[in-house]
């Protein structure tokens, strides 16, 4: 029975018992015709089928509702004496059941039955149904033991702009590349506090190359974060990442493995994309479609009130600017990789199967090689964490033609070059 059917039935109950439970002084003889009265007469009692009421019934409203202080509640239905237990099954059968459970944890209610009658644990005159079992079992807690337990979670959001950033990858529709059809994804990332999305963009891949490419262009557009929240994927574990965000102060947070329910936002926003932009979507090419995501994020997304914070992101986000950082003027040189090569007696050092020269002062030293993969050209060398500026790629056919110093003094080419930002100086 609800809370709101007891109700009910407690009102009914006083208006019952009002005139006798209220009353100061009653005359003679005067008690005892009302409870009469009210014993003789059918009354409409809500979810009841009986019309009658009972002196001894009448009797205990009375005395309940004056012990208790005249309070409603002590009117309302009381719940059975024997809840949780089986009615159609004694004891013994019960607890039968109970270790029969507890050795066949994965067996149907069917399966159970025909165990309990072949081992002959069957009270007499107990006759086991599915329903029965099924009930008792559930009561009990052990018609799904191996079901996992209730996890704790709770709704949280960033105090502040910027303070954390969620990120993940969606699989996109499918777009024409070189006259084929070819999957696309969507790295995105949102603020946890606006809800303001700092970039996303399609791709035809969700390798680190490209989620470096899509984050480098968020922390241009929206400063840095302090946190940065994604999941267990190959390109979120990655080492380079760690040491990009580091190198940055931002902290890289995963979350549980088979757990998204932490990065809510984020998986919000796709479903958001799915039925609201790409159901309009009318192009085909990688360049449309992210042509068209820019528009929508901007003149839409951005814009519209959000219903979780009552605001626009652009609003929400924009309305703390003082609390943003920046991001740094050499940002780019934050997302070189980093390899150690050891100098070859002919200055020469090979990356990535590409051969290049290095001073002579660096000959047989191990050094460091700082470099992005979309610019292969651009290698800058340092050695004792000081800059010695950009590899050339060696020309053997130019070398040929080179005339070497005898008189070259290493000594005086160890200074380091000054180099700032990807460019020397």
């Amino acid at each position: 029975m609800t809370e709101e059917e007891k109700k009910q039935v407690a009102a009914f109950r006083f208006a019952v018992i009002c005139e006798l439970a209220l009353a100061q002084q009653m005359e003679p003889g005067e008690q005892e015709r009302l409870i009469r009265e009210k014993c003789a007469r059918k009354w409409q009692i809500p979810f009841s089928s009986k019309s009658r009421i009972s002196r001894s019934t009448l009797l205990r409203w009375i005395r309940v509702y004056k012990q208790s202080g005249g309070r409603l509640e002590s009117l309302y239905p009381a719940g059975r004496s024997d809840r949780g237990k089986s009615r159609s099954l004694d004891e013994d059968t019960c607890q039968a059941l109970i270790a029969l459970r507890r050795e066949l944890p994965r067996a149907t209610a069917k399966k159970l039955i025909e165990q309990m009658q072949r081992r002959r644990l069957v009270a007499p005159g107990i006759k086991l149904r599915p329903t029965t079992v099924y009930r008792f079992l559930h009561q009990q807690g052990l018609m799904y033991p191996d079901a996992p337990r209730p996890v704790d979670r709770r709704k949280f959001e960033a105090e502040l702009p910027n303070d954390l950033w969620q990120s993940d990858v969606m699989h996109g529709p499918k777009v024409a590349v070189d006259q084929k059809q070819r999957k696309s994804y969507l790295i995105a990332l949102i603020d946890d506090h606006s809800r303001l999305v700092p970039h996303a963009e399609f791709y035809l891949s969700e390798k680190l190359d490209n989620y470096l490419d899509a984050l480098h262009k968020a922390l241009l557009k929206r400063g840095l974060p302090r946190k940065l929240y994604v999941d267990n994927g190959p390109a979120f574990r990655s080492r380079h990442l760690e040491h990009v965000c580091a190198s940055l102060a931002i902290a890289v947070v995963h979350s549980k493995p088979y757990r998204p329910q932490g990065r809510g936002k984020i998986e919000r926003f796709f479903r958001t994309v799915r039925s609201d932009f790409l159901t309009g979507f009318k192009g085909r090419s990688l360049a449309e479609l992210n042509e068209a995501l820019e528009l929508w994020l901007a003149d839409i997304y951005h814009r519209r009130k959000h219903g979780g914070t009552a605001q626009s992101p652009f609003d929400r986000f924009t309305a703390r600017l003082h609390c943003l950082r920046e991001a740094p003027a050499e940002l780019s040189d934050h997302f070189r990789q980093t390899v150690k090569r050891r100098v070859g007696k002919d200055r020469s050092v090979v990356l990535n199967g590409k051969l290049y020269e290095a001073p002579v002062a660096l000959i047989g030293q191990k050094v460091q090689l700082l470099f992005h993969l979309s610019e292969p050209r651009r290698v800058e060398v340092r050695y004792q964490q000081k800059s010695y500026g950009l590899l050339t790629p060696i020309d053997v056919h130019l070398n040929c033609r080179i005339r070497r110093d005898k008189n070259c003094n290493p000594l005086l080419e160890l200074e380091p070059a000054p180099y700032q930002g990807g460019k020397l100086l």
